[in-house]
């Protein structure tokens, strides 16, 4: 369900603001969506977390290294991608 928050009490407002650390501007529309936690046993998360941290591990000895201006420049076209008006601090 999809609600504006123009829509919502203030006790229903103060409830999201307060889960989402910030102020709900009125303009806004808000979706709570609730589900159920994957049922995984902490050994195969250990078991998860442990062929993660192998393969990254594989990920980074296989990477070319670059220049710290190279990183910072693809850095910076990833965010100017997403958030057209970004500008880095000089």
């Amino acid at each position: 369900m999809i609600c504006h928050a123009s829509e919502l009490s203030p006790d229903q407002k103060a409830v999201l603001e307060t889960l989402l650390g910030r102020c709900v501007q009125d303009g806004e529309a808000v979706s709570v969506r609730t589900f159920a936690p994957a049922s995984v046993s902490p050994q195969r998360k250990a078991e998860i977390a442990q062929e993660l941290r192998k393969y990254f591990a594989e990920v980074d000895a296989a990477r070319n290294s670059v220049s710290e201006a190279d990183a910072e420049a693809i850095l910076n076209e990833a965010m100017q991608s997403v958030r057209p008006g970004y500008r880095p601090r000089p």
